[in-house]
């Protein structure tokens, strides 16, 4: 999957950067919200530090999988 940014305007999209895709693909189209773009932001590995996400579940008695999947069907 290739995500890329871009602009719709007067009935187009156009990206911000080439595809390197020559053949006919199927695509989703998303319209972000204003303001929506700041929000979704790639996240950077230097951000993350998994000793600190281990100290953070280090009490957590559940199964961290079972919480990521009741955490996204709260938001559906």
């Amino acid at each position: 999957m290739l995500s890329v940014r871009g602009l719709y305007e007067h009935g187009a999209v156009k990206l911000d950067e080439k595809v390197p895709i020559t053949a006919e693909t199927p695509v989703i189209v998303t319209f972000l919200e204003d303001g929506e773009e700041e929000e979704t932001k790639k996240i950077n590995l230097e951000d993350f530090s998994f000793n600190r996400a281990k100290e953070i579940l280090k009490d957590y008695k559940g199964s961290l999988s079972d919480a990521v999947i009741e955490e996204r069907r709260s938001f559906q």
